[in-house]
């Protein structure tokens, strides 16, 4: 018996430039392989459900917006229920989107619809909620995090998953309503700082 070949482990990788020309190649001006960049359209002309959007910017440590993330969302429909292989066909909804903050403003904005209560395995509801996947230059892992609706505080109050977070801090997890428009901004670090989840 030999000894065994012991491999270093490489060193973690921040999402540069390239993440923007893979993932959002038409945004930052590459353009191609596709018309549009994958997850920049949510819903179709009939989709059902109540038409939403929502818009915010991400801040660092140091309270500057960053300019140069990439964020994807991920949420059930109207009636709670995740897509199914029928999506991404015409008027059916996704539940996915992916968008780059303008690189002027650091802005993002999704329209969507107004996600429903996602039942457990074990029968209790999840407070309709969109969940989060971040990267930008200087986060080694992506960052997931979940967007509540404000009003829709007595679905939160019986949230398993919203319950788990103490008090304090589920304001971090709470996007207000503005007309149709909900506004969720995401702290990285610091007094504001948006709860994490580790999945």
């Amino acid at each position: 018996m030999g000894t065994k070949l012991r491999l270093r482990e490489s060193p973690s990788q921040t999402a540069g430039p390239y993440v923007h020309i893979g993932c959002v190649p038409n945004t930052c001006g590459v353009g191609r392989p596709f018309m549009t960049d994958l997850g920049a359209v949510m819903l179709g002309d009939k989709t059902p459900g109540e038409r939403i959007a929502v818009e915010g910017q991400i801040f660092d440590g140091a309270g500057d917006v960053l300019k140069d993330a990439l964020i994807e969302v991920w949420q059930a429909d109207h009636a709670g229920q995740y897509a199914t292989a029928t999506a991404g066909q015409p008027g059916v909804f996704s539940g996915w989107g992916r968008q780059a903050t303008d690189l002027d403003t650091g802005r993002f904005r999704f329209e969507t619809i107004k996600p429903g209560c996602v039942q457990c395995a074990d029968g209790r509801l999840q407070a309709p909620h969109i969940s989060f996947w971040i990267v930008a230059r200087g986060i080694n892992l992506g960052l997931n995090t979940r967007m509540y609706f404000s009003d829709e505080a007595q679905a939160n109050a019986k949230c398993p998953v919203f319950l788990q977070v103490e008090e304090q801090f589920r304001p971090t997890l709470t996007a207000e309503r503005n007309g149709d428009v909900y506004i969720f901004d995401i702290y990285l670090q610091g007094a504001k700082e948006t709860v994490f989840f580790d999945i």
